[in-house]
């Protein structure tokens, strides 16, 4: 059992250069400003803590809504860039690097300090917060929270880069800070688009059902990572295209496997729904820096066949312009319910009751490549201090190798994942010999 973390030092990281840039908030970003987005990074050697923390003074300049804080003004939400900074705590932890990153989807893991939204969205509490801790073996969890009012994961990894970059002495990214979201959107926006909002009103025995979710999610749920090598993602590609007879992505195919692998460890074979955030930059047109929440979702009925799952998403992602781009129509939800009650809204996807799933892929956003004295990452993890279930990320996995797919469901469901028939389901596709990370062998809940 490991002793709790012993703290070192905290101290306020300001960039220096308050520049007074205010920003106004998009209807997504007021949508989404009850919410924390927590993760951490693991390295096997960690870095100089000075250097560290100048290169978080230089990505706070270069990206400054990150060290603001928000405020009211009637029924929108602003951002003030007025430099007040972010929380750097550095803790001694007895915990060797395998086993912190075992603990890294714990609620009580204490490696990540997580942002109080309610008191943020207040202007209270910071919009990021950053933990450090130093392991016994010499390495260190980097685990950082943000508010989701200030951007979503692409948006975070501008902002690590630049942090990566101003440590390293190298060259940050282009940023494109926009002042005011909203207004920015209507000169991208096309006309059309999907007349489904993403968000719901939970109302009278949906909105009690959902309290008692997330009453009980602490206790109720347990959180999962699954690791696929890259062999076995390549072989499970292969097998589930030839049988589509179409081409499918990696992402297609993965998600529709986890997903037709948890109904059938479940017994389930009712109809349920799937549902995947998009970043939707690219459908717009927009620079990959763009900073903000940039996010849609594809929301599809979930065929209990793997294939069929897959060739569904890819369908539905092809035509997620027309069918699923739905910014339009999350205006007009707001409208009619009202800004007073946009904090009592929730996204469409989250539907614990039905067993809706939803898998966010945050691969190819470059979680690996955020170096600190020339260490990249060992791992990366989405982590949360409230297990809610039916709710998946998709990232590379140990040393950028593989996938890793980090899943809470009901507990029981969940422990399904780990019996000899889950993962003679899970990894019914990894080619005989393929060798798995050194690092992932001794994590011993890993499925």
């Amino acid at each position: 059992m490991s002793a709790w973390p012993q703290l070192r030092e905290t101290r306020v990281v300001r960039s220096g250069s308050p520049l007074g840039t205010v920003v106004s908030c998009s209807l997504t970003d007021m949508m989404l400003s009850g919410l924390p987005v927590s993760v951490v990074f693991f390295y096997r050697v960690a870095p100089d803590l000075g250097r560290l923390a100048d290169g978080l003074a230089g990505a706070l300049r270069h990206v400054p809504t990150f060290g603001g804080r928000l405020r009211s003004t009637g029924d929108s939400l602003e951002i003030a860039c007025d430099d007040a900074g972010v929380p750097l705590a550095v803790y001694d932890l007895d915990d060797t690097l395998p086993e912190a990153i075992a603990r890294a989807t714990l609620p009580a893991a204490g490696q990540v300090d997580h942002v109080d939204a309610p008191r943020a969205r207040a202007g209270a509490d910071p919009l990021l917060t950053v933990r450090v801790s130093l392991l016994s073996d010499g390495g260190m969890a980097l685990g950082c929270s943000w508010h989701h009012a200030v951007g979503d994961m692409a948006a975070f990894m501008v902002f690590m880069r630049a942090w990566s970059a101003f440590t390293e002495g190298g060259e940050p990214p282009v940023t494109d800070l926009v002042t005011d979201r909203e207004t920015y959107l209507d000169t991208v926006l096309p006309e059309g688009g999907a007349d489904r909002p993403g968000f719901k009103l939970p109302e009278g025995e949906h909105a009690a059902e959902l309290d008692r979710h997330l009453a009980a999610a602490t206790r109720a749920n347990r959180t999962t990572q699954i690791h696929f090598p890259r062999p076995e993602v390549d072989a499970l590609r292969a097998a589930v295209t030839a049988d589509a007879g179409r081409g499918l992505s990696t992402n297609d195919v993965v998600c529709a496997h986890v997903a037709c692998t948890v109904r059938a460890l479940d017994g389930d074979t009712a109809v349920r729904w799937f549902a995947m955030p998009v970043n939707v930059r690219r459908t717009l047109g927009l620079p990959d820096d763009v900073v903000g929440n940039f996010v849609g979702e594809v929301f599809l009925p979930a065929p209990a066949d793997r294939t069929a799952h897959a060739v569904a998403i890819r369908t539905e992602v092809d035509a997620f312009a027309s069918r699923h781009l739905n910014l339009r129509a999350n205006r007009e939800f707001v409208r009619r319910v009202g800004p007073a009650r946009v904090l009592e809204c929730v996204p469409i996807g989250f539907d614990p009751g039905n067993r809706t799933l939803s898998i966010t892929n945050w691969s190819r956003f470059g979680v690996y490549g955020v170096v600190f004295d020339g260490t990249a990452p060992a791992f990366f993890s989405p982590t949360t201090n409230l297990a809610l279930p039916w709710v998946g990320w998709l990232v590379e996995g140990f040393d950028d190798s593989g996938l890793l797919c980090t899943l809470t469901l009901p507990a029981k469901l969940a422990a399904r994942l780990r019996t000899p028939a889950g993962q003679a389901l899970l990894h019914a596709h990894r080619p005989a010999g393929t060798e798995v990370p050194e690092l992932a062998t001794r994590i011993r809940r890993l499925a």
